[in-house]
């Protein structure tokens, strides 16, 4: 199972269960950009970082879940899902 077939069939599912998007105050926002990419000049930006899912609770983002492929140990993503919530904490 890859990584988009992963996020439909159980991802998005348990996260749902859990009532994000349904609990009033609650948003799940999907592909949400982490990063605008860092400036490499003449007017260009390196690759945006965007994280899979980003959980937010009455205007405050409070979580982020990375997808991987079913068939990756559970904490591949969990460095990654870590450096995302580190850069949007000093992006404020």
């Amino acid at each position: 199972m890859n990584e988009a077939q992963t996020k439909h069939d159980l991802i998005e599912p348990a996260l749902r269960k859990a009532g994000w998007d349904i609990v009033e105050g609650s948003r799940l926002r999907l592909e949400f950009p982490i990063t605008k990419g860092r400036l490499i000049g003449q007017n260009r930006r390196a690759t945006t970082l965007f994280a899979d899912y980003v959980l937010e609770y009455k205007n405050r983002r409070i979580g982020i879940v990375e997808a991987k492929k079913r068939d990756e140990y559970y904490t591949q993503g969990l460095g990654q899902a870590k450096d995302y919530a580190e850069r949007k904490k000093a992006s404020r």
